[in-house]
């Protein structure tokens, strides 16, 4: 599962980049949770989190990122901004890119400010 992650991870990330954000950070882990990417967007720190579903059973990709998901990915992101005191003041928002279906012909859905922190 993390390998397959892995690829789902690099596949944004290459897109995210061509599109112009630049990446700061990869997989930073705490013990609350882990931080896929974090990108600059202009002035604006991304915290991106990245979701993959093969079948729709239990809904699609984005919608796993839930209340719970959420709150560990903005409890993760103030020790990232703590540890690194210089985009601490930033405009910050979290992103969800998605991928739906097998591997092979799973598209990329970006949700831009998918959820807010307050």
């Amino acid at each position: 599962m993390r390998a397959a992650g892995a690829v789902f991870e690099q596949r944004a990330c290459t897109e995210l980049q061509r599109v112009g954000l630049t990446l700061l950070a990869r997989n930073y882990t705490t013990r609350y949770g882990e931080l896929d990417l974090v990108m600059l967007d202009g002035d604006t720190v991304v915290f991106v989190e990245v979701r993959h579903r093969l079948g729709a059973s239990r809904g699609d990709a984005a919608a796993s990122v839930n209340q719970a998901k959420q709150s560990k990915l903005i409890r993760t992101a103030e020790l990232w901004l703590a540890q690194h005191p210089q985009y601490a003041l930033r405009p910050c928002r979290f992103d969800v890119v998605s991928y739906d279906g097998p591997a092979e012909r799973a598209s990329m859905q970006w949700w831009r400010q998918a959820f807010e922190a307050g």
